[in-house]
């Protein structure tokens, strides 16, 4: 009997390797003569870089950059030497972990210090480089990336070096001269554009603290942004599926860097050789912190659910929580909530890790029991 565990982090509590350790444990208790084969997971969120490193035995490298709030920071990437691959992610320096103060200034959060780490990796010879873009807080198109790699805006004649709010004055983008960069892929775990109700400011604006009024003025910055590069370096991606990833970074990725935008689920899962895993095994188990709307839109327990399903194998979710106004039943044979009652979700994220075992020991009972799939919701 084989079981695999491809699960990803429980954001704010447990790593992706560590929700599959737990979950091993959990069914070494019920199926303990089990082959038990564990690929911690990521969609291009946060952990990208490491669950990427491990499996292609990189190691890290340090730069001086800045946060969201032009706070200095020392930031890291992985490095695959033998790839001169280099695997970064957005929120190692523009994300909102990186604000330990808990101020959120949309209006000011910019993304100048991702261009830093890419200019750093640029410099130690990366041909080749994955940007993970997740857990931003910062929407502002990239602006604040191209401005470290060289360009410069212009309100009229007055360059514009501050947040993203005076780009609604954007007339004119000058280009650097003898610009370099390794081919960019970006990691995208959401397929939203850039503008509209299901853009980046609209959509995910309010998590990085911006208010009603903040919003009007940030979609209005980032349709001019976009405007003017469409007239000034001549490309169109405003529309692009994954545009509005992490504030319109992968807008900016793809104007000013030449990026490619992927799914960060697929790109990890063909890294991992996902899919030759989940063919071998007798059952796979998924989990993330929440299962939601935006689970749908390429997240981890999707992907792993719609390579089980494909191959006709029974799968699981391990969750933190599950929004119950979605149905799951095309995807899932079972899900398994950390916070239940009389668990809440602040009391569950306290305790992960023995819930996990916990919920991981319901779910091997359940498939010992029946050896043919599971049905319902736990």
């Amino acid at each position: 009997m084989r079981i695999l565990i491809a699960a990803d982090k429980f954001k704010g509590s447990l790593s992706a390797r560590e929700v599959a350790e737990n979950i091993e444990a959990g069914f070494r208790k019920v199926l303990p003569d089990a082959a038990i084969d564990i690929v911690p997971m990521a969609d291009g969120g946060e952990g990208t870089a490491e669950v990427i490193s491990h499996a292609l035995g990189g190691s890290w490298l340090q730069c001086q950059a800045h946060d969201a709030l032009d706070c200095r920071i020392e930031a890291r990437y992985a490095f695959i030497e033998s790839k001169k691959l280099a695997v970064m992610e957005m929120s190692e320096a523009a994300g909102l972990r990186r604000l330990t103060s808990g101020v959120r200034d949309p209006l000011r959060a910019n993304t100048f210090g991702v261009g830093e780490i890419l200019l750093d990796a640029t410099r130690h010879g990366a041909q080749q480089g994955i940007i993970g873009l997740g857990g931003s807080a910062t929407n502002d198109g990239g602006f604040g990336m191209a401005r470290s790699l060289g360009f410069k805006f212009f309100a009229n004649q007055i360059e514009l070096t501050n947040g993203p709010a005076k780009l609604t004055g954007l007339t004119k983008i000058s280009r650097p001269e003898n610009l370099h960069l390794p081919r960019i892929c970006a990691a995208v775990d959401v397929r939203n554009p850039l503008l509209g109700e299901r853009g980046a400011t609209r959509v995910f604006g309010p998590q990085k603290g911006a208010r009603s009024e903040q919003i009007v003025i940030l979609e209005q910055a980032l349709t001019k942004l976009a405007d003017v590069v469409a007239c000034e370096i001549g490309c169109e991606f405003r529309n692009t599926p994954g545009a509005g990833a992490a504030g319109g970074l992968g807008f900016g990725l793809m104007s000013f860097g030449g990026a490619e935008l992927r799914s960060g689920f697929e790109l990890v899962a063909e890294i991992l050789q996902l899919e030759q895993k989940v063919s071998q095994a007798d059952f796979v188990v998924t989990g993330e912190g929440r299962l939601d709307g935006q689970t749908l839109e390429g997240k981890t327990p999707a992907g792993v659910a719609q390579i089980a399903r494909k191959h006709g194998k029974p799968i699981c979710a391990i969750v933190g929580r599950a929004d119950r106004k979605i149905d799951y039943g095309q995807l899932f044979d079972a899900i398994y909530e950390l916070a239940r009652p009389p668990v809440n979700e602040v009391e569950a994220i306290k305790v992960a890790p023995q819930l996990v075992r916990e919920r991981a020991e319901e779910a091997a009972l359940s498939f010992r029991d029946s050896k043919v799939g599971m049905a319902g919701t736990n």
